[in-house]
């Protein structure tokens, strides 16, 4: 009774005593904020917009920035605005959905290949090995070629480039895990691999992958634009910031700002995932709490 006594208020001070470091980091702070302000945008989509995104006009096309469209129309006539928050939804699924099949089945894998170690952890290092060798982009471009362009295919291409890097990242952490006293001391209680690593290795590694699902998340939406440039990623008429950049780039000279509102958009939301992954990964990090 004592012990549970003595441990129950952990929980609460040990989060008062991160987010009271978190407020004196910069990175974290910004990072926060502008990850908010994504999430937000992409919400606030579902229930309000101040155009349809999707209605053409073509007697509005190309419109300055008003009061009455904030930053102008596309060329298409449809307001810019509405467009960027729309296109803030699909950024946050692709993210979402590509770093999470990475995190759950890379991370699986990493686990396996920690506890069995021999010839499992050799096979699943060397294919991860061959995994890298297709970026996203081409990845996805062979996807494309196979089943067509679409957002599915993005997801798709970019999880699977996910799962070696979380792999590797849960291998590397994970050794260093299994070779600690209480993981011996466990495993000399009769404890089974499995029953040590959902107890003792993966708890202990959880701010590892929180950090790197963090920032690989900047990465999938930048892999998104990216494809959607090309005419691989989103699909019309779902907007998207990517696209909205290539429908700009032969505008460049009459409508420039087309270009600079989704190019901002996209360098603040990687900006911001990127931030708050060096402040978390400061925060998590044991010598630099000490320190703060």
């Amino acid at each position: 009774m004592s012990a549970v006594l003595d441990t129950a208020p952990l929980a609460p001070l040990q989060a008062h005593g991160f987010w009271r470091r978190a407020r004196r980091n910069p990175s974290f702070m910004v990072g926060l904020v502008l990850s908010v302000l994504l999430v937000l945008a992409a919400g606030l989509s579902f229930v309000w917009t101040p155009f349809n995104p999707y209605e053409v006009d073509m007697a509005l096309k190309l419109r300055a920035p008003d009061a009455q469209h904030w930053l102008g129309t596309d060329p298409y006539g449809r307001d810019v605005v509405s467009q960027l928050l729309v296109g803030a939804r699909a950024s946050i699924v692709v993210g979402v959905v590509a770093v999470g099949i990475g995190l759950v089945i890379g991370t699986a894998f990493g686990l396996l290949a920690s506890a069995r170690r021999g010839w499992v952890e050799e096979l699943i290092m060397r294919v991860s090995d061959f995994a890298f060798a297709f970026p996203a982009i081409l990845s996805a471009i062979m996807m494309t070629a196979v089943f067509g362009p679409g957002m599915v295919n993005a997801i798709i291409a970019i999880g699977i480039y996910n799962i070696p890097t979380f792999a590797r990242i849960t291998r590397a952490s994970a050794n260093a895990v299994w070779g600690r006293e209480y993981v011996l001391a466990a495993r000399a209680c009769g404890k089974g691999r499995v029953s040590i690593t959902l107890e003792h290795v993966l708890p202990n590694i959880l701010s590892v992958l929180i950090v790197q699902a963090t920032i690989r998340f900047a990465i999938a939406i930048l892999a998104e634009a990216a494809l959607s440039y090309l005419g691989l990623g989103t699909q019309p008429p779902q907007p998207s910031w990517g696209r909205m950049l290539s429908e700009a780039q032969t505008l460049m000279f009459q409508a420039p700002l087309l270009a600079v509102f989704p190019g901002v958009a996209i360098a603040l939301a990687v900006m911001g995932l990127n931030l708050l992954g060096d402040g978390l990964r400061d925060l998590f990090d044991p010598r630099l709490a000490r320190k703060r």
